[in-house]
C-alpha cells in the first residue's frame, strides 16, 4: 500500500494497526490466512496473525526460485579472507537449501528441535539457517568469535540436537580454529549433543575429530538422495530462531522470534525504511550472521523481497581499506547497512581508498549499532556522496525502532536516530514512568503492543521476559528499551546510551557482569568493576578497575594476564583497553558499585549527586589511576 507521508502511515499503524499490518501481510504466501491479526489478550505475550499457516523459507526462497526470479542473483558471497567469491541464483539457493534440509531430516531433526550454528560468514551458514526454518527446527546462530565459555552457556540453555560448525574461520588473514572451540565448549557444557556436523574448508588440516559424534558435511550431502523437502506448514506464532544477547545478570538472554510476524515486519521494512525494490536494488549489510542485523538484513529481509544480498567474510580494512568499496563497485550495490564504528575506523586512512572506487550506484548508507556522532555523519555524507541514514534498534526488536527514513526521505537531523518506526508508540519517561517534556533526558519506552517481528519471550524464561522488559515501570504497559534518550519538538529522538549496565562495543552488547566475572577469575583480584567509556574509534571500550588481594602487587604483567583472561573467556571484543589498580571502588552505602562515577571521572564529566557514596576518597583513587594511565599514554 502506498502512503502519502510518514505521518499518515505512522498514524494508521497506531490507530488502525490491524488494517495496517493485514495489508502488509497480504504480500506474502500463507497456506492458511489468519483468524486474528493480533491477539493481545495475554499481556505482554503478543501474538501476530493467529491461526495463520506459513513457512519462512518458502517465502524467502521457494516463491522466487519457482517463479520468474529463478535465474536471478539471490546470495552474493565475497571473502577477501580466502580470496573467493560466488553468486547463488534463487534456484541454486533453493536446491542447496533443500539438500541440506534433507541432511537434517536424515539426522532425525524435527519441528521444534534446536540447532546451534557456529559458522563464519560462508554460504553454508545461510543455507543452514534457511534449511532449519524450512523444516520447523529452531536455529540459534552463535557469533563465530565467541569463546568456548560463551558457546557452552548457549549450548546448555538451548539444549540443541545438533551443532553445525567448520574446521576454521579466518580473521585478518589469521586462522581461527572453530572446531577446537566447539570441542572445548562441549567439554564445559553439561548438555550432551548427538552430533557435530563439520564443514571442512581446508583451513585447519589437522582439526580434531571425535569418532561417532562428528559427521562430515560434504559426505552427508553426497549421500543425501532427497533433492526436495516439503516445507513444514507452521503456525504464524511458531518460533523461528533463538538469538542470545547479554543481560545485566551476566546470563545471556535467548530472544525468541516468531515466524509470521517476523516475515511480515521484515518485508514491510525493506520498502518502508530501506526504499528497496526488486529488479533495482542490491543490498549489502556488513554485519555478521551471529548478530540480529545479520539474521534480519543479510538473510531474511532481502530474500523475502527477492533482491540480491551480499554475504561478506572479512573486515573493512583487509587486505586493505578499499575492501568494502571494491564490493560495492563490483556488484553495483545500491543500499548498505553498516555501523558507525566501521566508519570511524576507515576515517583514519587516506581518502584515496574510497575515491579510487566507483560508488555511483549507492543510493543509501544506513548506520546503526551505536549512536552516529555528527562528525562521522558529516564525513560520510561528504566522502560517500550519498544519503546517510541513522537508525536504532535492538536484538529484541528484530528491526528498526527509530529511523531517519520511513515511507519518505525525512529531513536529516545529525545526532538523532530519527523518528519512531511504524507500529511504535514511543515515549521518554522519568524513573516513575511519567512522560518527560520534549528536550528532557529520560528512558526510552514504547507503549504496548509492540509491532510484529519483535521478541515472543525469553527462551525458557517467561518471567525474565516480563521482568526485564515490561515490569520496570509497574502499572504501566511500557516496553523498556534500556536506553536513555531525548525527544525534540518534531518527534526526533537522540539516543544517549544504556540506562542499565550493558556495555555496547562496536555494535556488540556485553554485560558488565560477565566481563567482571572473567576479570575476577584471576587469583590476584579481590574486586573489580568494568565500565564502558567513550572511544573515538569503537564508540565504547572497556576499562577495568581492580582491587587486589593482599600479597599481590600491581604490575604490567598482571594487567596483561587479566586482559588475556577476558579475551580467552569471552572474546577479543570484550578485552579491556586498560586495567587500573585501585585500593577501593566507589560504592553506595548499600554496597552497589557506582559505575557512573568511574565513567564520569574518566571522561571528565560532572559527577552529579554524590550523597549516597560510601567513601569519597574512592573517587580520588579512581582519578589518580586514570591520570597515571593517561600520563603513560602521553609518554
Amino acid at each position: 500500500m502506498k502512503y502519502d507521508s510518514y505521518y499518515e502511515a505512522h498514524s494508521l499503524s497506531l490507530n488502525n494497526l490491524e488494517k495496517f499490518w493485514e495489508t502488509e501481510a497480504e504480500n506474502l504466501h500463507w497456506y492458511r490466512k489468519w483468524d486474528r491479526v493480533l491477539d493481545d489478550s495475554n499481556f505482554p505475550f503478543f501474538r501476530w496473525f493467529v491461526g495463520g499457516k506459513t513457512n519462512l523459507c518458502y517465502n524467502a526462497v521457494d516463491r522466487h526460485a519457482t517463479g520468474p526470479k529463478r535465474g536471478t542473483a539471490a546470495l552474493i558471497w565475497e571473502s577477501p579472507e580466502t580470496n573467493q567469491s560466488q553468486v547463488y541464483t534463487y534456484y541454486h539457493l533453493y536446491k542447496e537449501v533443500n539438500k541440506f534440509a534433507g541432511v537434517l531430516k536424515s539426522q532425525g531433526v524435527k519441528k521444534g528441535d534446536r540447532i546451534i550454528i557456529y559458522l563464519p560468514m560462508i554460504p553454508e551458514a545461510v543455507i543452514a539457517m534457511l534449511a532449519c526454518v524450512r523444516i520447523g527446527a529452531i536455529h540459534s546462530v552463535v557469533f563465530a568469535g565467541f569463546s568456548r565459555e560463551s558457546l557452552a552457556g548457549r549450548i546448555d540453555d538451548a539444549q540443541p540436537k545438533l551443532i553445525l560448525t567448520c574446521d576454521a574461520g579466518s580473521r585478518m588473514g589469521k586462522v581461527v580454529k572453530l572446531k577446537e572451540i566447539v570441542d572445548d565448549a562441549l567439554e564445559l557444557a553439561t548438555t550432551e549433543v548427538e552430533h557435530v556436523i563439520v564443514f571442512n574448508r581446508g583451513l585447519d588440516p589437522d582439526f580434531p575429530k571425535t569418532e561417532g559424534r562428528d559427521l562430515d558435511w560434504a559426505t552427508l550431502l553426497e549421500s543425501q538422495r532427497r533433492t526436495y523437502v516439503e516445507p513444514e506448514i507452521l503456525d504464524s506464532t511458531d518460533p523461528s530462531y533463538i538469538l542470545y544477547t547479554s543481560g545485566t545478570s551476566g546470563i545471556p538472554k535467548g530472544v525468541l522470534r516468531d515466524t509470521g510476524g517476523y516475515m511480515v515486519a521484515l518485508l514491510a521494512s525493506m520498502r518502508q525504511i530501506y526504499d528497496c525494490e526488486p529488479d533495482r536494488d542490491i543490498y549489502f549489510s556488513t554485519s555478521d550472521i551471529g548478530w540480529v542485523v545479520g539474521h534480519s538484513y543479510i538473510v531474511y529481509a532481502p530474500l523475502l523481497l527477492g533482491i540480491p544480498t551480499v554475504l561478506y567474510e572479512g573486515t573493512p580494512i583487509h587486505p586493505d581499506p578499499a575492501a568494502w568499496w571494491r564490493v560495492i563497485e563490483k556488484y553495483g550495490v545500491t543500499v548498505v547497512f553498516s555501523a558507525p564504528t566501521a566508519l570511524r575506523i576507515l576515517v583514519k586512512f587516506p581518502l584515496k581508498w574510497i575515491e579510487e572506487r566507483d560508488l555511483s550506484s549507492l543510493r543509501y548508507f544506513f548506520l546503526a549499532g551505536e549512536p552516529l556522532d555528527e562528525p562521522t555523519y558529516h564525513w560520510a555524507k561528504k566522502t560517500l556522496n550519498t544519503k546517510i541514514i541513522d537508525h536504532y534498534w535492538q536484538t529484541e526488536s528484530g528491526w528498526s525502532i527509530l529511523t531517519g527514513r520511513c515511507i519518505e526521505d525525512l529531513p536529516v537531523k545529525p545526532g538523532t536516530a530519527g523518528v519512531a518506526a511504524l507500529g511504535y508508540d514511543l515515549l521518554v519517561v522519568d524513573e516513575k514512568g511519567n512522560e518527560m517534556p520534549n528536550g528532557e533526558k529520560g528512558t526510552l519506552v514504547s507503549r504496548a503492543p509492540l509491532p510484529p517481528g519483535t521478541l515472543l519471550t525469553v527462551y525458557g524464561d517467561d518471567e525474565r521476559y516480563k521482568k526485564t522488559y515490561w515490569e520496570v515501570f509497574p502499572g504501566k504497559r511500557f516496553y523498556y528499551t534500556g536506553d536513555y534518550a531525548i525527544k525534540d519538538e518534531e518527534g526526533y529522538f537522540k539516543v544517549l546510551g544504556r540506562a542499565d549496565e550493558i556495555i555496547k562495543i562496536a555494535g556488540h552488547r556485553l554485560g558488565t557482569r560477565e566481563i567482571e566475572e572473567a576479570v575476577s577469575s584471576h587469583e590476584a583480584v579481590a574486586e573489580t568493576s568494568c565500565i564502558g567509556v567513550e572511544d573515538p574509534i569503537k564508540g565504547t571500550v572497556v576499562i577495568a578497575f581492580v582491587v587486589l588481594k593482599q600479597g599481590f602487587d600491581p604490575s604490567d604483567e598482571l594487567k596483561r594476564e587479566i586482559i588475556h583472561i577476558v579475551r580467552r573467556d569471552i572474546g577479543p571484543i570484550a578485552a579491556p583497553k586498560a586495567v587500573e589498580v585501585v585500593k577501593m571502588l566507589p560504592k553506595t552505602r548499600s554496597g552497589k558499585i557506582m559505575r557512573r562515577i568511574m565513567k564520569g571521572v574518566y571522561e571528565g564529566k560532572k559527577l552529579g549527586d554524590l550523597s549516597t557514596i560510601e567513601d569519597d576518597t574512592s573517587i580520588l583513587e579512581v582519578a589518580a589511576a586514570i591520570e597515571i594511565m593517561k600520563d603513560i599514554k602521553k609518554e
